[in-house]
């Protein structure tokens, strides 16, 4: 219930309209005239469609890249005598002690020229230490037997984890699917970092604007807008809805992923 009732409130307010917010004292448990305006107002706007779309691109490139190089760099660590193996694997262990920091970062992001652009919302999340531990626990879970027979039948590496390892490692892939593509999602720290043009911003940023400045929602509604309480409500529901609709496809893999994680970890 206090996960509940909280999401039945905002998904309400978001469907009420101003005397009914106002009567409730700002937040609604059930509506009684459902009206959809505030998202015809959220999206009639221009800039939360806009910063929908930035998002869901930034969240499929990201997620999509950081599966390729996760998976790339975890098998190469679980094959031995791969090339400098011990002190890649001692890097990535190093990543998950100690961070550079918020400057060093931006001062690497504008030397590499990337400030105002997506790819400065992608990169700095594309490989994190814990996701590559994780998978590289499982691929040495698998049989040595499978791998060497491939190489028997002369399959090269790439084909090796294409057609032996990665039809046996949905539960893993599926787990740091989730992590980046929520990570991607929800991430606006970044955008305030690196972005500088508004019509760049995704969604969060777009969301905690209008949340910490309320005039800013109105002035991009124009006349006669729905209640502020009602837009806000819309936003963070239009944030939500895509996470929500991925992990009921995940959650079959999700538990078996984190167990192995927590196992091998």
């Amino acid at each position: 219930m206090v996960i509940v009732i909280p999401f039945i409130a905002v998904v309400s307010t978001s469907l009420a309209d101003e005397s009914q917010i106002r009567s409730a004292g700002g937040y609604v448990l059930w509506p009684t005239a459902p009206t959809f305006e505030a998202y015809r107002a959220v999206f009639s706007g221009g800039i939360v469609t806009r910063a929908t779309i930035v998002s869901i691109g930034v969240t499929a490139v990201g997620t999509g890249l950081s599966l390729v190089v996760t998976t790339c760099l975890a098998y190469a660590l679980s094959r031995p005598g791969t090339f400098a193996h011990r002190p890649i694997l001692l890097l990535v262990l190093f990543t998950m002690l100690f961070s550079a920091g918020m400057i060093p970062n931006y001062l690497l992001i504008k030397s590499l020229g990337l400030l105002d652009s997506y790819w400065s919302l992608i990169l700095p999340g594309l490989v994190t230490g814990f996701q590559v531990v994780l998978m590289r626990g499982f691929f040495l879970e698998i049989p040595r037997e499978l791998v060497d027979a491939a190489r028997i039948d002369g399959a090269g590496e790439l084909r090796t984890l294409w057609s032996v390892v990665l039809p046996m490692s949905k539960a893993p892939i599926a787990v740091v699917g989730l992590f980046n593509a929520v990570a991607y999602w929800n991430a606006f720290f970044n955008a305030v970092l690196y972005i500088n043009s508004t019509e760049k911003w995704p969604l969060q940023l777009v969301l905690r604007t209008y949340v910490v400045d309320k005039n800013e929602i109105l002035a991009t509604i124009g006349e006669a807008p729905p209640p502020q309480e009602s837009l806000q409500m819309a936003i963070l529901v239009i944030s939500l809805v895509p996470i929500c609709l991925i992990y009921p496809f995940l959650q079959k893999h999700f538990a078996k992923g984190v167990m192995i994680g927590a196992v091998k970890g």
